[in-house]
């Protein structure tokens, strides 16, 4: 089980998925201080419900400042402060003088749960709040997130055109390249390479995918979208090189363009953004780790939640069929 004490990136996962923090919220059911449009929490109320002294509260406040102020942490002072002694004076009890008050939202309220070690209370809490997101990703995706990319409403599409640059690279393969057939594996496996540090066969491990199973089917659009990129460009360098020179290709030539391409400035930005949406978005949804883009996770974004699990998610099997057409197209064209 993953140790929020430890892991900011687990704890801000589980703070920008809105799904599992209102089933959280459902469970917990702690009554707050109805402000502004949201719930809000004194850090007595808060020190109450961890059974811990307020001084635990501010200690963890002063060493996370950055990190709970991020998730909803204020300190009221001013007019707001005025407004909610006139409507909670008579709950919290602040004296007349206080000039600012500290306010957790619930949020912030969950945040400080993940880091408090000395809360039996939050300890509970932890652990329930682990279960309640399993729970809500594989509800939201009917029982598995093997291929939660097919959630995406790009991935189709995407996956549509990524299929006819795959084309166009191993139609330049087949003309321009004098090796025998292993060459299509071996390139495609270096595609792999230079976009994710990983052959075919070790993304299919950490995946764990069946022999059968095509490791481009649970690929986000995103990555389908870098791998046409790559497949179409080493295909024009391919046939440019072969009108220069008037002969197919050696390997050795053909590794001196993979080079080129990959290592290509204009390439880093894409790549490096494809490398940390895979490594963060499997870690979290598919609890599959690559080791070799550790230095690439991330917390998910809020709006990943939401493409993935929320209304802008999609019935892959409905989209597949509304897309007969275009594939009939496809086909015909061939």
């Amino acid at each position: 089980m993953r140790d929020l004490t430890n892991s900011n990136i687990d704890r801000q996962n589980i703070l920008n998925n809105r799904f599992a923090i209102e089933k959280v919220q459902e469970y917990i059911g702690l009554p707050g201080l109805l402000f502004e449009g949201e719930y809000k929490f004194t850090t007595q109320m808060v020190a109450d419900f961890y059974d811990i002294d307020e001084r635990t509260v501010k200690r963890y406040l002063e060493k996370y400042d950055h990190e709970l102020k991020h998730n909803g942490y204020i300190l009221s002072k001013g007019k707001q402060l005025k407004e909610l002694k006139l409507q909670f004076g008579h709950v919290i009890n602040v004296p007349s003088k206080t000039t600012q008050l500290g306010l957790f939202n619930f949020r912030a309220f969950l945040n400080l749960g993940m880091l408090l070690a000395e809360s039996e209370n939050a300890k509970h809490l932890r652990s329930k709040m682990l279960d309640i997101v399993i729970e809500t990703i594989n509800e939201k995706t009917g029982g598995g997130t093997k291929y939660i990319n097919r959630k995406d409403s790009d991935y189709l599409p995407t996956a549509i055109k990524e299929s006819k640059y795959r084309k166009e690279f191993t139609s330049a393969l087949s003309r321009y390249v004098d090796m025998g057939n292993y060459k299509y594996s071996l390139y495609t496996d270096r595609i792999y390479q230079c976009i994710f540090k990983e052959n075919a066969k070790e993304y299919k491990q950490i995946l764990k995918l069946e022999t059968k199973e095509n490791a481009r089917d649970t690929m986000y659009s995103e990555i389908l979208n870098l791998v046409a990129s790559f497949e179409t460009g080493i295909a024009f360098e391919l046939e440019k090189k072969h009108q220069q020179i008037g002969r197919k290709l050696q390997q050795k030539e053909v590794d001196n363009i993979f080079k080129y391409f990959s290592e290509h400035p204009l390439q880093r930005p894409h790549i490096d953004d494809a490398r940390t949406k895979m490594a963060s978005r499997d870690l979290h949804f598919r609890d599959a780790f690559h080791k070799k883009l550790e230095e690439y996770i991330h917390s998910i974004s809020p709006a990943d939640f939401e493409r993935f699990l929320g209304e802008q998610s999609v019935d892959f099997e409905k989209q597949l069929e509304e897309a007969k057409d275009v594939f009939k197209r496809l086909k015909d064209a061939e």
